[in-house]
């Protein structure tokens, strides 16, 4: 073999070294150290897919930063990004994006525009964790985005006015996200989902909200799992959607004349097992709701306890616990197609020859007392009186307004939780 060719060979498998050395390198991504005197959005643009950009303490003024490719935004203690009012402070449009440690404030309010914190269309496998979000307009809005990641955040607001602040976490046609581990509180509402697919809201703390602590409609499939909500202007609102399952949630505190720990409105098919519903003013509303399975709930000093409208059918109400509320359950027909069995009633005076745990008769929850208040809310003021406690006693002997089909068949002697 002539020496020409050795050489034109050791030089082709060096160039086949130095591509796949270039190759590994940009894959692990370089990484760059930035401080607040250096141009950032010039930084992101100078930077390439893979690579690792870090924020050294300082704020970094300037609002819509955008992220066209797949990098890690990393902040040292102390660095902020401050969007100074004008518009969203971070756009991602890339997929593969983590923005971690950062605080993000100053996305200015708008009537025409939905101005973030931090803004992602269209993008998959963004994550977004251990920031913190300070008096924005929204928070974090994620529109059309799957596979996302959202945990361990701080967001916080102070708005007014319902018409002047927006939502802290918001999700609009995503599908696969997980909502994990944040704090929420003073923005319109915590958490707002609107046509949501398999999403998953797990230990969040929303509280002291305008409106709603977790808000969302038309998003099937969805877990909400082991939240806290309380303080909020209307508590928990969850409409138009099936295949929800709500478990050991927390709701309490969310009183006034509209507020309620959760309303269901048009939800079927779905779980609400292992909550608590503490000092609401409604504790669970339930409106045009079906099949439901309500399970191992706890009512607890609520002004209603369950409201279960005559148009809901087919829900299966078991091992609950009522304990010091103003109404157990109350109603709004004299009909009722859903079953009631082994749950636990304070007020029910039975007794239990066979000491088997059960009483030995069904009991009725509905009082027509809460009939009348339904028609005539003043008469609350009559709440403690002799006058309905002779009436309750009356109707439990001869029901005349009371649905005798909402009954407990088999109610419990003690508390199972």
């Amino acid at each position: 073999m002539s020496r020409i060719v050795l050489l034109e060979r050791a030089r082709q498998v060096l160039l086949i070294f130095l591509l796949l050395a270039s190759c590994a390198l940009r894959a692990e991504g370089r990484s760059w150290r930035v401080r607040p005197s250096d141009n950032l959005p010039a930084v992101v643009k100078a930077s390439a897919a893979g690579d690792t950009l870090r924020l050294q303490s300082g704020v970094y003024h300037g609002d819509s930063l955008r992220i066209d490719h797949a990098l890690t935004l990393l902040g040292d203690a102390g660095a902020v990004l401050d969007g100074g009012g004008g518009g969203h402070v971070l756009m991602v449009r890339a997929h593969g994006v983590t923005v971690r440690g950062l605080v993000l404030r100053g996305a200015g309010t708008s009537y025409r525009s939905d101005h973030a914190a931090l803004l992602a269309e269209g993008v998959r496998a963004l994550v977004v964790e251990n920031c913190r979000f300070e008096d924005n307009y929204f928070g974090i809005y994620l529109a059309r985005c799957a596979g996302a990641r959202v945990k361990g955040n701080t967001l916080s607001s102070h708005g007014e006015r319902e018409s002047s602040s927006g939502n802290g976490i918001h999700l609009w046609h995503c599908r696969q996200v997980d909502i994990r581990d944040n704090s929420i509180q003073g923005h319109r509402d915590g958490i707002y989902l609107e046509f949501g697919r398999h999403l998953r809201i797990l230990g969040n703390h929303s509280r002291n909200n305008l409106r709603y602590g977790l808000h969302f409609m038309f998003s099937d499939s969805c877990q909400y799992v082991g939240n806290e909500f309380d303080g909020n202007g209307a508590g928990v609102a969850v409409m138009y959607s099936r295949s929800v399952e709500m478990r050991a949630n927390h709701f309490h505190d969310n009183w006034g004349p509209a507020s309620y720990g959760v309303l269901l409105k048009e939800i079927s098919d779905s779980v609400i097992m292992g909550n608590t519903f503490t000092r609401n003013t409604t504790g669970l509303h339930v409106e045009a709701s079906n099949r439901l399975q309500v399970g191992r709930n706890r009512f607890l000093r609520n002004g209603w306890a369950l409201r279960l409208m005559a148009n809901s059918s087919q829900g299966v109400y078991e091992d609950n616990v009522f304990e010091s509320n103003a109404f157990d359950v109350a109603t709004n027909g004299r009909q009722n197609d859903s079953r009631f069995q082994r749950n636990y009633w304070d007020r029910h005076r039975g007794y239990d020859l066979d000491r088997d745990g059960f009483a030995d008769e069904a009991y009725r929850p509905v009082s027509v007392f809460s009939h009348v208040v339904e028609d005539q809310s003043p008469a609350l003021v009559l709440l403690r009186g002799l006058f309905v406690d002779l009436l309750d006693a009356a109707e439990r002997a001869f029901p005349l307004l009371t649905p005798t089909s909402l009954q407990d068949t088999r109610p419990l002697m003690r508390s199972p939780l």
